[in-house]
C-alpha cells in the first residue's frame, strides 16, 4: 500500500510534521470490506411484511461542510460485488452454551477489573510501549509510532483530566446524548468520550498553560462544529483576550459564544489566547462544522457494571480504547472535491473496494484528515493494539457517513451549559439517568423517532427487554412509557441486570475466541431471522421515502 503524510504533535514517531509513514505494509483481509458494518445487512422488511427503518441516523441529508449526502441509501442496499456476502460471521454464530456456562459471578468479577491502570494510576498502556514488544513492532524500528496512551481517566468538577500528581493531561471528559441504536447501552456496551485540543489552544496570549483560556476555546470549537451559539457554563469578560464573543458591538460580560462565521459576507471568528495568534499566522485554521488541525478524541468502550442493588452503569473494564487525531487540514474545497471524486469512481467501477492506507501501528487514515488508531483486549483481558482489519472497522463509522460532524458523533450532542457541571462530566460520577431525550431539529424527540422508525431498540431488532418496554405487540408505542422516557432517557438506554451480565458474557466469548474480524456484537442468539448472509446490490430495502436524520 501507498504511504500517507502526516502532521501529528503525538508520539516520537510523529513529531515531524510532514513526515511519510514508511515501509506501510500490504494486508491480506479476511473480511475485504470491513468498512461496512454488520448493521448495513439488517433485513429491512420482516416476515410480516412491515417496514423497519434504522438506517436514517447514520445515512441522512448532511449538514456541510459534510457533504457526503447519503440519504438515498435507506432506499437500497448500495454495495460492491465483494460485499454482498456478509463477511460478519459472528452474527450467525450460536455461543448461547458458552455463554450459559459463564458464571454471573465470574462476569461481574471480570468487569469489574480496571484493565487500564497501573497500581499508581498511571495508564499500563504506556509503560508497555515504552519497551515495545516486537509483535507489536509493525516496522521493526524498536518504537511505537502511534498514539500512546496518557489520559489519567481522574477528572477533577471541570471535566478535566488530572494525573496522580496533579498534572493535566489536556483531556477534558463530556457527557453526551448517546447516538440511537448501536451505542445505546442496552445493546451492549456503555463508553464515554474525552476531547483534547492541540496545545496552542490551551495557552493564554503570553505561551503559558492557562485553564480558562483553554475552557474557551473549547466553547469556540463547539459553536464553531456546532454551527450554532453555545452558551458558557459561567459568563466571562471580553476584555481579557480582546475578543467580542458574543457579537454585542461590546466587549464586556459574555454568557454565550455566538456563532457568526461568513467569510464571503465579511463574518469571521477567532480563537482565543495563543490560538488567535496562530490563526492569523496561518498556523492554525477555523471554519464552520470543522475541528482545527491537532484535536484529538479518546474513546473507550467498557462493559456494563450491576451494583448490589441491581443497576446497571459502566464497569471499569474496558473492551476497546479509541483514538481519532485530525493530523490534516481540508478545505471545504478539499473535502467536497474527495466526496465527488469517490461518487465518480463508485460510478465507472462500482465493484471496486474502497483504498485504506496506514498501519496497525500508527492508525488508519480516513480520507478526510483524521488518523484513527485503538486497542482492543486479548484473550487474557489485557489492551492490545488492534490488527490492521480490526482498526478498517473503525473507518465504518467515521470514513464518511452523512451523520458526522468532520468525521465524529459525539461532541456536537454534548448536554448543554445548564446540564449538571454544564456537562463536563464522566458517566462513572453520574450515570444517564434523569438525563431528558434530546430532540431533533424538527422539534420532534430523537430516540421516539427512532423507536416510531425501527420498531425496535435496535438494528437487528434482537433487543427483546428494550421492544417490550416500549413498545406493544403491534409495533405502536407504549404513551406512557414514551412520556416517561421524554424525562429520563435511562429508561430506554439502560438494560436490566440480568441482560447486562448476559451482554457481558456473550462479548467476553469474542474475546476468548479473539475473531474481532467476524463481528464484536454481543448478541446473545444468532439473528439470522433478521440479517442477510448475502444480499444482491441495488435490492431495495422496501423503505419509500427516505428519513430526515436525527439532527438536534
Amino acid at each position: 500500500m501507498r504511504g500517507i503524510i502526516i502532521t501529528s504533535g503525538l508520539a516520537p514517531a510523529l513529531l515531524a510534521a510532514g513526515s511519510a509513514l514508511a515501509g506501510t505494509l500490504t494486508h491480506d483481509l479476511e473480511n475485504p470490506v470491513p468498512y461496512i458494518p454488520p448493521q448495513c445487512y439488517t433485513k429491512t422488511v420482516d416476515a410480516a411484511g412491515e417496514i423497519h427503518n434504522p438506517c436514517f441516523t447514520c445515512h441522512q441529508s448532511s449538514t456541510p461542510p459534510n457533504y457526503v449526502n447519503d440519504r438515498d441509501l435507506q432506499l437500497s442496499y448500495d454495495f460492491a460485488g465483494p460485499a454482498e456476502t456478509n463477511h460478519w460471521s459472528n452474527l450467525f454464530e450460536d455461543r448461547r452454551a458458552r455463554n450459559a456456562a459463564i458464571s454471573d459471578t465470574a462476569i461481574d468479577a471480570w468487569v469489574a477489573t480496571d484493565n487500564y491502570h497501573d497500581a499508581t494510576g498511571s495508564p499500563l498502556l504506556a509503560k508497555t510501549l515504552a519497551q515495545v514488544p516486537a509483535a507489536w513492532d509493525e516496522n521493526g524500528d524498536g518504537q511505537w509510532g502511534g498514539y500512546v496512551p496518557d489520559a489519567y481517566l481522574h477528572f477533577d468538577d471541570a471535566g478535566f483530566d488530572i494525573g496522580p500528581q496533579g498534572e493535566e493531561s489536556g483531556w477534558r471528559v463530556f457527557a453526551y446524548a448517546p447516538f440511537p441504536g448501536t451505542f445505546w447501552p442496552t445493546n451492549g456496551s456503555t463508553d464515554d468520550v474525552m476531547i483534547r485540543l492541540p496545545d496552542v489552544l490551551r495557552r493564554d496570549a503570553s505561551g503559558a498553560l492557562d485553564r480558562e483560556t483553554y475552557a474557551l476555546n473549547l466553547a469556540i470549537v463547539e459553536a464553531i462544529t456546532r454551527q450554532a451559539d453555545v452558551a458558557l457554563t459561567a459568563p466571562v469578560d471580553e476584555s481579557r483576550w480582546g475578543v467580542d464573543l458574543d457579537r454585542d458591538g461590546t466587549l464586556g460580560e459574555a454568557n454565550h459564544i455566538a456563532f457568526d462565521w461568513d467569510p464571503l459576507a465579511g463574518k469571521t471568528m477567532t480563537y482565543v489566547g495563543a490560538g488567535q495568534a496562530a490563526l492569523a499566522e496561518g498556523t492554525l485554521h477555523l471554519a464552520g462544522g470543522l475541528y482545527p488541525e491537532g484535536t484529538e478524541f479518546l474513546h473507550s468502550v467498557r462493559y456494563i457494571s450491576v451494583d448490589a442493588t441491581g443497576a446497571t452503569g459502566m464497569a471499569p473494564r474496558m473492551k476497546e480504547l479509541r483514538h481519532m487525531v485530525k493530523t490534516k487540514w481540508q478545505t471545504y474545497s478539499d473535502l467536497q472535491s474527495g466526496i465527488l471524486a469517490e461518487a465518480k469512481e463508485k460510478s465507472d467501477f462500482p465493484d471496486r473496494l474502497r483504498d485504506l492506507f496506514g498501519d496497525a501501528e500508527r492508525g488508519i487514515p480516513n480520507g478526510q484528515g483524521w488518523v484513527l488508531s485503538a486497542f482492543i483486549e486479548d484473550s487474557a483481558g489485557a489492551l492490545r493494539p488492534q490488527t490492521y482489519e480490526e482498526t478498517a472497522f473503525c473507518t465504518a463509522c467515521h470514513g464518511g457517513l452523512g451523520a458526522t460532524t468532520d468525521s465524529v458523533f459525539s461532541f456536537t450532542r454534548r448536554l448543554p451549559a445548564d446540564s449538571w457541571r454544564g456537562g463536563w462530566y464522566h458517566w462513572a460520577e453520574k450515570g444517564l439517568a434523569g438525563v431528558p431525550e434530546p430532540k431533533r431539529t424538527d422539534g420532534q424527540y430523537e430516540y421516539t423517532t427512532y423507536l416510531e422508525q425501527n420498531h425496535a431498540a435496535d438494528e437487528f431488532r434482537a433487543n427483546t427487554e428494550a421492544m417490550e418496554r416500549f413498545l406493544n405487540d403491534d409495533g405502536t408505542l407504549k404513551a406512557d412509557r414514551i412520556e416517561a422516557l421524554h424525562s429520563d432517557i435511562s429508561l430506554l438506554l439502560m438494560p436490566s441486570a440480568e441482560r447486562a451480565r448476559a451482554l457481558n458474557k456473550a462479548y467476553r466469548v469474542i474475546v476468548e475466541d479473539q475473531d474481532f474480524e467476524k463481528g464484536r456484537d454481543a448478541n446473545l442468539a444468532p439473528v439470522g431471522e433478521t440479517v442477510y448472509a448475502t444480499v444482491a446490490t441495488e435490492t431495495e430495502t422496501g423503505i419509500k421515502e427516505p428519513v430526515h436524520g436525527p439532527e438536534w
